[in-house]
Formats: C-alpha cells, structure tokens, sequence
C-alpha cells in the first residue's frame, strides 16, 4: 500500500534523520529493509522498549557486523536490488567500509546513495561533531527564535533534524531515483541539516532583505513580537493561541472579545501591541481554555487550544479524520499527507532483529537459495 509500494530501500541504521527519512519513506509504502548493528550504538539517552521506538516502525531489519567483508558482501548484494540507500555516518566512514558510493554504484549504477549529516560532505565542519541545535544555530534560524530580551529557544529536534534532514534527504532521494529512471545513471545526494534549515527559512532572508524582518528576537509578527500571534494563559493554567493575522480575521477576533473594531487602531502598527497584549491576556485570564475552546474555536479568528501530546490524539478534529492510531499500546502518528487511489497502511509494530526473522527480512531481496546461503554463512554472527 501507498504511492511508493514499488520503491526497496537499503537503510544503515543511525539515529535522528536518517531513520525518520527511511520512516516517512517507509510509511508512503516502500519497502525499507534496515541493517543494524551487532551492538547497539551509545545514544546518550536510556533505551526504552522496542514498541515505542516510533522511528523504526513499518520495515524488517537484520543486525551485521560491518567490520566484517562478508556483511558487507550482502549488504551489496541488497544494493543491487535496492533503489536507494540511507547512511548517517561521518564522511569518509562507508568509503572505509567498502560500502562508499564507489562501491555501491559498482553493483547498481542507478543507485540514489542518500546522505545525511550535520554539515554536509565538505566544508571545513564537516568532520565535526553536532546535534540539531548546533546546525541550525549557524543558519540564524535558532537566533531568531524566542522571545524578546531572552535567550534563542530551541524548538525540540525538529526545524534542523527532522524538517531540514529527514524531509530534505525524502525530497533529494526521491528527485534522485526519479532522474536515474531517465537517465539510467545513480548520483550522491548529499543531505547536509544545516542547509535544509536554512532553505526552510528562505523566505524570512527575503523578508529580511526588504526590510521587513527584524533581527530583534520576539519583535516580527510570527515570532511572538505581535499580540494578535502568539499564546495566552486561561483561568486554569492552560494556554490557548491565537494567529489572526488579516485584517478580516483581526475584526473577528476583536468583536468576540466584545472589543471595538478600531480598539487598538491599525493591527500591523507595532506601536499598539504593548497595549493590545496587556488587553488580550488580561481577557483571556477570564476563562479556562475549555470556555474558551467554546467561544472560538471552529471560528476565523484563527484559533486552537495548546494541546500537549497526550491530548492532542484525542482532539474531536484529529479523531474525525483518524490522524493517530494506537499501535501495540503506543499511540503515533499515522503516515501523512493522505492519497486518494494509494492510501498507506496503518504503521506496523518497529521490530528488533534477531536470527529468527532474518529469513523473513530478506524474502522479497534475495531468492530463497540466497538467503539460506548468507543464513549459513553469517551463521557466527548475530542476525
């Protein structure tokens, strides 16, 4: 199921954007077969269980020792049948490996051979050690976020790893095998999360050219500087957001406050916001986040309650349309965006090699011959 059911892709297994590429490839219908460690890599973090582990779900897996010239032998044969492969490592690693672009083209000259890190195949960074907050400090995306007279706030994993990696690798992969169907040929992409964050925010280095950005953290309309974007405190401690930019939206907003059209005078003039900000918040003080759910949501004031991720599955709106699925006791995601004739299938459990799957995980690469081949011959190492 799902509008990439035909597409088989080889994923070194690492953390962050790698498997969430594989992950949204996998969730679109492709077939993803991971290769895994023997020994699990040192996140820094403590390990919970396999169900949860949301990046890992909808593909097989296989663990192999890649220090060892048999397993890279069938991670090649894999190659060959494969449309693209994912790695995460530092440059220079899978070239050591013997499973470097070279090599791997070498058995499948239409390969797209994605590649994810921090700062990109060249450059004098990267070699360097980073994490999401790193790259996407070095783009003035993290200087721009925050409020006025505090420090940048980092905004989870998400605008550096997830949005600039992950989503930018999926975007280069596909456009890869998209071309070597024409033209026969594979080609590297190099995924780096720096310059994807950054081309996330190509349209505030426009805004910033016409002078209609600030540098100033907190003081734009979308960075927390206006009242009418931002979000408010309730009666009970809960917090409710507002975002009615336009003019019509603005009115409406105003009106159901029981506030004057023309309270604050022009809403874009900076000069009103101090004292519209003091009103907004001193107002929605006044009701708990559920009254105010009743007065405004579903209305053009752009309006949603702040919902934190144990409630949001439970929205009205999100159980309407079915946009999360319990799957082994783990509540997620399900795949996204949504396709009319290729619909993806709800997310299967994420699933930790081991030496009775492994038959099962290569069915579909290999002939059966093979497989019990390699089963034979990897037979001192774990699987």
């Amino acid at each position: 199921m799902g509008p990439l059911s035909d597409l088989k892709i080889v994923e070194l297994a690492g953390i962050g954007p790698g498997p969430m590429a594989a992950t949204v490839l996998a969730d679109l219908g492709a077939t993803v077969l991971r290769i895994d460690r023997t020994v699990p890599a040192d996140l820094g973090v403590p390990k919970g269980p396999i169900r949860s582990n949301l990046l890992m779900r909808n593909r097989e897996a296989i663990a192999l020792d890649l220090k060892d010239p048999r397993a890279i032998e069938l991670v090649l044969d894999l190659v060959a049948q494969a449309d693209a492969l994912i790695e995460g490592f530092r440059p220079g690693v899978t070239e050591r490996l013997g499973l470097g672009p070279d090599a791997c083209f070498a058995r499948n000259p239409r390969l797209a051979y994605g590649r994810i890190t921090g700062w990109g195949q060249s450059g004098p960074l990267a070699h360097a050690a980073g994490h999401d907050i790193n790259y996407i400090a070095l783009t003035g995306v993290l200087d721009a976020i925050g409020r006025k007279d505090q420090p940048p706030s980092p905004p989870l994993a998400l605008m550096g790893d997830m949005a600039g990696g992950a989503m930018f690798l999926v975007t280069g992969l596909l456009a890869a095998i998209h071309e070597s169907r024409r033209s026969g040929r594979g080609q590297v992409v190099d995924a780096a999360i720096a310059e994807g964050a950054a081309s996330l925010a190509t349209a505030f280095y426009g805004s910033l050219a016409a002078g209609r950005f600030n540098l100033e953290r907190g003081t734009n309309v979308l960075d927390s500087g206006a009242p009418f974007y931002d979000a408010y405190e309730c009666a009970d401690g809960r917090y409710i957001s507002i975002g009615p930019i336009e003019a019509k939206f603005h009115r409406e907003l105003l009106e159901r406050l029981g506030l004057a059209p023309d309270e604050f005078g022009p809403h874009l003039d900076p000069a009103q916001w101090p004292r519209a900000r003091e009103t907004f918040a001193r107002i929605f003080r006044t009701r708990t986040r559920d009254a105010w759910c009743e007065l405004l949501e579903g209305t053009d004031v752009c309006f949603a309650p702040v919902l934190n991720f144990e409630e949001a599955p439970k929205h009205p709106h999100f159980v309407a349309r079915g946009s999360f699925v319990d799957v082994g006791g783990v509540v997620q995601p399900m795949p996204a965006p949504r396709f009319s004739r290729t619909p993806c299938a709800a997310p299967t459990e994420p699933r930790n090699p081991s030496p009775e799957t492994f038959a099962r995980s290569l069915s579909g690469w290999l002939p059966q011959a093979e497989v019990e081949r390699w089963r034979a011959t990897l037979a001192g190492q774990p699987s």
